[in-house]
């Protein structure tokens, strides 16, 4: 899906709140919360979709066997998200889908949560928005808080720095850098 275009993370918070505005404005309240969801924690999108309420509500971890790799990983729920989850689950019951499909009793697919997505960019014009964009927005601003490469390599799975500074648009952007006041 996000492999035949040139998908970004979002480098600013005004970013993050157009597209935020735009999944609640063309989409629903689910598709806003997949979002906020899937940037808070840098989890995939095929293991975002199928998590429960119970996964998640009163928790502190979400603990997931990736779907790509087949490793149980632990991920963080912070303060900030706790209260999202709380506000979004609330008349939610436990076994209830955190993101249901509106069609049958199954959750949305990751196909569905990338059209989600593309619609919303759509609405703001941009053309470089997909399912990674969530995790690369993670990843690039938890690089830029914390500049800790390390603990986004293992927190992703990644075999090498360097492969997690360009999933993230880290490289692009320092190589801009260097560039900017640069001419001969």
């Amino acid at each position: 899906m996000d492999s035949e275009k040139n998908v970004q993370p979002l480098r600013t918070q005004e970013e993050i709140e157009e597209m935020k505005w735009a999944l609640r404005r063309f989409g629903s309240e689910r598709d806003r919360f997949l979002f906020v969801f899937g940037i808070n924690t840098g989890l995939r999108v095929s293991d975002i979709v199928p998590l429960k309420v119970s996964d998640v509500r009163g928790q502190q971890h979400v603990i997931k066997r990736e779907q790509k790799t087949g490793k149980v990983k632990r991920f963080y729920l912070n303060k900030a998200l706790r209260a999202e989850i709380d506000a979004y689950t609330n008349g939610m019951a436990d076994d209830d889908y955190l993101f249901p499909s509106r069609k049958g009793n199954a959750h949305i697919t990751p196909t569905q949560a990338y059209r989600v997505l593309v619609k919303a960019a759509d609405m703001l014009e941009r053309k470089d928005i997909g399912t990674h964009t969530m995790r690369k927005t993670f990843g690039y601003h938890h690089y830029k808080r914390n500049k800790d490469v390390a603990a986004l390599q293992t927190l992703f799975n990644h075999s090498a720095p360097s492969i997690t500074l360009r999933y993230i648009g880290i490289t692009d952007d320092e190589i801009e850098a260097t560039l900017e006041d640069f001419s001969l």
